[in-house]
């Protein structure tokens, strides 16, 4: 099955009491049963519930894998993740990785006995020289957020299993329409739902994906225990908004690569990151791993101080001032005060995220528009 075909159809069959097409949204917490124990596999909302296993079903179905579980929040589903790991264990990552996910590791599981490393991973073997046998998982974020480094999913893959280390991708920046890790050797990806695969800006979400079903088992026991579960409507809306995903990411891929080729020739901009140019660190592995280059753009103002950027990121009329990103909307970000500002500054700065970077989510309005707005915005 296709990519647009499992979007619209994976996971979902016409209700068998009245033949709806659409998945109905179970709005119930609780479920009746014949007998003690015999509950039809359902039993609290809180573990399952029939829109979120509709859901779960179709995006195991978008990532290529046999199991997906639907957290309420991307954070929540990064948060089950590492409670696969024990006090004493320790975690490879990237130097540049999303605010949040640095703050949960630094200051939630750091205090917890947990170790991690935050390094270079554009070059695979560095994996080496940081594991030990204390190392238990890596996680990567590829295109990363917001400075768009390419890491090679395959090599390190390899290197995971030779390890025989967890290797979790976040995709988030990617969508599973760009590019799908479980098909290059990851255990576990992650998504914040949140953001293209949501889509609308209208429902918070993660997920995670894995085909071992060992895994699956200890990351349902995580989700089922600590509760971190979304409702039937977000789960509801989050379906509604797959059936698309497809037509967004083809519009979301056309407008941010006539943005990113816009700005990169603009006199008030000194750098543009996006992984579509051939001399973006890693535009090779990208080419390989990926099936576009899509709408995450960061460009670093020339010449520009805090004052001046700020006067460029609230002068925009289309793109809006926010956080988040994926949406059908453009927004435009500051991650060093907003999605970042939990990384101390001297630690940012040296991944790139600098105070006089912007981050660009193009959305999918009329392009002679953005353009316009952006040549607005920065005059």
């Amino acid at each position: 099955m296709k990519f647009a075909t499992k979007a619209i159809h994976a996971g979902q069959e016409p209700d068998p009491s009245n033949g709806a097409v659409m998945t109905p949204i179970y709005q119930t917490s609780t479920y009746w049963q014949k007998a003690p124990g015999d509950n039809q596999g359902y039993e609290y909302s809180r573990g399952t519930n029939p829109t979120r296993k509709a859901l779960e079903d179709c995006l195991a179905a978008l990532e290529n894998a046999k199991f997906g579980l639907a957290f309420s929040s991307g954070m929540g589903a990064t948060d089950a993740v590492m409670k696969l790991l024990q006090p004493g264990d320790e975690v490879i990552t990237g130097n540049d990785l999303y605010g949040g996910s640095y703050r949960i590791f630094t200051k939630i599981f750091a205090n917890y006995g947990i170790t991690f490393h935050f390094v270079d991973l554009s070059d695979p073997s560095i994996i080496e020289e940081y594991a030990n046998r204390n190392t238990k998982m890596i996680w990567i974020e590829t295109p990363t957020n917001p400075t768009m480094q390419v890491v090679d999913i395959e090599a390190i893959a390899e290197i995971s299993k030779k390890l025989e280390l967890t290797l979790v991708v976040d995709n988030t920046f990617a969508s599973p329409y760009l590019q799908n890790p479980m098909d290059l050797g990851a255990d576990i990806v992650m998504h914040s739902v949140t953001k293209y695969i949501g889509g609308h800006s209208d429902v918070v979400m993660g997920a995670l994906m894995m085909n071992d079903e060992e895994l699956y088992k200890r990351l349902w026991f995580i989700y089922n225990s600590c509760g971190a579960t979304p409702g039937p409507m977000d789960s509801f809306l989050v379906l509604r908004g797959i059936k698309t995903l497809h037509l967004r990411m083809k519009a979301h891929c056309e407008n941010g690569r006539q943005v990113a080729e816009f700005l990169k020739d603009h006199p008030k901009v000194e750098r543009v990151f996006w992984p579509g140019f051939t001399d973006h660190p890693n535009h090779h592995i990208a080419a390989k791993q990926m099936r576009d280059f899509g709408g995450m753009i960061s460009i670093v103002l020339k010449d520009a101080d805090l004052q001046e950027t700020f006067r460029v990121a609230s002068n925009f009329k289309v793109f809006t001032l926010a956080e988040s990103l994926g949406g059908v909307e453009s927004l435009i970000n500051h991650p060093a005060t907003m999605t970042h500002a939990s990384i101390p500054k001297e630690t940012r700065e040296a991944a790139g995220v600098v105070d006089n970077l912007l981050r660009l989510s193009v959305g999918v309005e009329d392009i002679e528009d953005l353009l316009e707005d952006l040549k607005s915005a920065l005059a």
